[in-house]
């Protein structure tokens, strides 16, 4: 009786559950020569649709074959180096080691008396980010995991906007809400404006600032509108830096940025939820100085660290700032408690030990390794930049900065209208045929094609096979993208 639960009368069913699965993907991503299967939507709707849920097939074994068919088959893999889209990554083994260890006991790190040692080794490596990004050690600087950069930047905002309402000030609190502003690149997460509307601020509260020719925050723009916002009666509750837009990859310049934030007394905080594996590369660590001087810091280690979804962190520079997050129960964590309760400084409450991935992986490969291997992938980003760059047919939109390329498929004589309109019918052709994924985005007001890289054991001949089905692509689409032109 409720033998399909674990418990320690069912360690047999356990091994033999979790065996197979193993089994099953080792043997399905051993036998993948392409990131997806080419079926349409209409196909994968009909096979899950065809499930009946309320006919279960009592078999672990029997589940496990359905799966497969239904997911396994039909998954995007990013660990294929035809996978060039988003910011996915490949993952490390220990850390889906972790996953199985963190699945099965079930732990939560809500509490002490959910978690203990779960709660000290989150706690050890929110320490070691920090020291990483070199906060000051005065300020005895927190943070804590959370799902993702969204909610890391969230939380960050939200502190940064409590933070400045807790000053004294003649108006109420109601009054300067209205009036708060946040002051971020024009290349800031969507993310950014989002937190805004979720705070409740107004629909004007995000105040873009315009990028220089490189693509980073302008710094004179910046204390323009710093100046601006005060002028106008409002106030800034922060400004957000970004280090590592999301199309360009770049890096805003943090040093200034920082300079200005603290002339004009305001909360800095880095989204470097992408960038953030700089932190432990080897040779590129220094693109991230500034970092140390911000008030608050996204950093999403199932990107650049190669971890499995989820794992992210918002860091504070002072953690006296995490009170804000502070809500008490009598029966989860009262205010007279004497362990740590990590509920206390996050948005979440029930949380998976998600920190466990991450430890285990440092504790298997280390720090350094995970560092060299972001730079083989940022490497191979200037590389693919050349060859797209060298090509006759390729135009280079912007030159990469960590492990994104813009470009479009251009053969000569193909004007700007022309080579945009294929960007679409290129990607959708490439996507549906399973043999390759790139993305696409919009810089300058015009699309393009984007490739993320990501994978260290992708190289230059993969991505010479990609542009080859580009190319193919585009003259397959091409006298469909003419007619809805001329439409």
């Amino acid at each position: 009786m409720n033998d399909f639960l674990f418990t320690r009368r069912t360690p047999a069913q356990y091994a033999s559950a979790l065996h197979g699965t193993v089994d099953a993907v080792a043997i399905h991503l051993a036998g993948t020569e392409r990131p997806r299967s080419a079926a349409t939507p209409a196909e994968l709707e009909d096979l899950v649709a065809r499930v009946d849920l309320d006919r279960p097939l009592g078999d672990v074994a029997a589940v496990l074959e359905e799966t497969r068919r239904l997911y396994l088959d039909h998954a995007v893999h990013f660990h294929d180096p035809g996978y060039m889209a988003h910011l996915n990554c490949p993952v490390a083994i220990p850390a889906v080691a972790a996953e199985a260890l963190t699945a099965a006991v079930n732990t939560a790190v809500e509490t002490w008396d959910q978690s203990t040692t779960a709660t000290l080794v989150e706690q050890r490596l929110v320490d070691w980010t920090t020291a990483r990004i070199g906060f000051p050690a005065a300020g005895e600087p927190d943070g804590v995991f959370t799902t993702g950069g969204t909610q890391s930047n969230l939380q960050a905002l939200f502190t940064a906007r409590e933070q400045r309402l807790s000053r004294p000030h003649a108006a109420p609190r109601q009054e300067r809400l209205g009036r708060l502003r946040i002051v971020a690149g024009e290349h800031a997460h969507f993310s950014v404006d989002r937190a805004a509307h979720l705070l409740g601020l107004p629909a004007d509260a995000v105040v873009p600032v315009p990028a220089g020719r490189d693509g980073a925050l302008d710094p004179v723009a910046l204390e323009r509108a710093l100046h601006e916002v005060t002028a106008a009666g409002d106030e800034v509750a922060a400004v957000v830096a970004t280090a590592g837009s999301t199309d360009l990859g770049v890096i805003d310049p943090l040093p200034a940025v920082a300079d200005l934030c603290r002339a004009h007394d305001v909360w800095l905080h880095v989204d470097a939820a992408y960038g953030g594996g700089l932190l432990v590369s080897p040779t590129r660590r220094h693109l991230l100085d500034g970092i140390e001087r911000a008030d608050s810091v996204t950093v999403d280690f199932h990107k650049s660290w190669f971890q499995p979804v989820a794992a992210s962190a918002l860091l504070l520079a002072r953690g006296r700032d995490l009170r804000f997050s502070t809500w008490s129960a009598e029966y989860l964590n009262p205010r007279h408690a004497v362990r740590p309760n990590l509920v206390d400084k996050s948005l979440q409450t029930t949380r998976r030990f998600d920190a466990l991935k991450l430890w285990m992986t440092l504790r298997t490969v280390g720090a350094p390794e995970l560092g060299r291997t972001l730079d083989r992938v940022l490497d191979l980003a200037q590389e693919a930049g050349r060859v797209v760059a060298d090509a006759p047919d390729m135009e280079l939109v912007a030159r990469p900065v960590l492990s994104t390329v813009l470009f479009r498929h251009r053969p000569p004589g193909t004007d700007d209208d022309a080579a945009e309109r294929l960007v679409e019918p290129v990607r959708a052709a490439l996507f549906d045929s399973g043999r390759a994924v790139v993305a696409s985005t919009v810089v300058g007001g015009r699309r393009c094609l984007k490739f993320t890289f990501l994978n260290p054991v992708t190289t230059a001949a993969d991505v010479e096979r990609v542009l080859d089905l580009v190319r193919a692509a585009a003259r397959d689409t091409a006298p469909l993208a003419a007619a809805a032109g001329a439409r």
